[in-house]
């Protein structure tokens, strides 16, 4: 049994986290979080220790690493993302491996920066790449790596999760801090991306808003036109219809991808795979970070060039401007 520390334990995905804890057998000693709405631990590890201010939890872990009785061998990092980087740091200082959320960081050359700390104190950094081992997602890298080496895919992305006001008033409608949306909702469908089709050739970006972002890619196999939004306006009516308020779409040389499915075991996959010795290691993340990093930075071009459909939709205006 292994025993873990938690930081972020409020959020979305932090419960995702304790369930792959809890369900490869493992224990939660310690978790932290500056909000006190974690009632979820209890469901999972209720004896866990809990801290609102890192300095408390800090020095907890400080007293457990100078006892015989008990021994801390990870720290799961579900904090915002702006805050995973310094978080890192602290748990390979600490002396445990490291299994971070996606984006492991919000820029590329932190990867460099957090390599290196690796190589100082001999412990690990392991991302949460959870598409890569999502069955449907497989089956199609299995086909292009067994597909001709010649052909070039096309492939259309379409990712829309509904947010509300709160998103906004939130760290992560601060792209400082989220990265934007392309960073914060978009990042491991970019990894895919390059997982299955390898290195990025060309990176257009056509729209680029408070609520949406869409571009076009170019990888050395795919021609890939993306569109991602948290606006629900931005929904097809068919599925505004069926009271749903997340849409996900992906065709290749227009056959659907069916992956509805299939996501809620995946966090507890990853962990079983880091467990068992294998697990991503954080240079595989970064071609999905340089993406981002420079979807981020690019001065969008409209609608020019091969853009995805989505494009037309009307923009709305930021809900907190005016």
């Amino acid at each position: 049994m292994k025993n873990f520390a938690l930081i972020g334990a409020a959020g979305y995905i932090a419960p995702r986290h304790m369930r792959a804890i809890k369900d490869t057998d493992n224990n939660l000693i310690a978790a932290m979080d500056k909000n006190d709405s974690v009632g979820i631990i209890d469901s999972y590890f209720p004896e866990a220790a809990f801290f609102t201010e890192f300095e408390r939890f800090d020095r907890h872990l400080e007293k457990i690493k100078r006892s015989s009785e008990q021994n801390l061998d990870y720290v799961s990092i579900c904090s915002p993302n702006y805050l995973h980087d310094a978080h890192i740091r602290f748990g390979l200082r600490y002396g445990t491996d490291v299994i971070c959320e996606k984006p492991i960081v919000l820029n590329p050359w932190n990867i460099d920066a957090l390599q290196e700390i690796e190589k100082e104190t001999g412990n690990n950094v392991y991302n949460i790449l959870q598409l890569r081992l999502h069955d449907a997602i497989k089956k199609v890298k299995k086909m292009v790596d067994e597909g001709p080496k010649d052909k070039i895919y096309d492939f259309d992305l379409t990712y829309q999760t509904s947010r509300g006001s709160w998103y906004y008033t939130s760290w992560k409608g601060d792209s400082e801090k989220s990265g934007g949306i392309a960073t914060n909702i978009g990042v491991h469908f970019f990894d895919m991306l390059g997982w299955i089709f390898g290195d990025v050739k060309k990176n257009v970006v056509n729209v680029h808003t408070h609520d949406r972002a869409a571009g076009y890619l170019e990888f050395d196999r795919a021609r890939v036109r993306w569109f991602l939004s948290i606006n629900y306006d931005t929904l097809p009516q068919e599925v505004k219809e069926r009271g749903l308020r997340t849409y996900r779409s992906m065709t290749i040389d227009g056959e659907e991808i069916e992956f509805s499915g299939g996501f809620t075991e995946l966090h507890t996959d990853s962990y079983k795979d880091i467990l068992s010795g294998g697990g991503f290691r954080i240079e595989e993340s970064r071609k999905a970070i340089q993406t981002v990093f420079d979807i981020r930075h690019a001065e969008p071009i409209g609608l020019k060039g091969d853009y995805h459909p989505f494009c037309k939709l009307e923009q709305s205006k930021h809900p907190f401007k005016r």
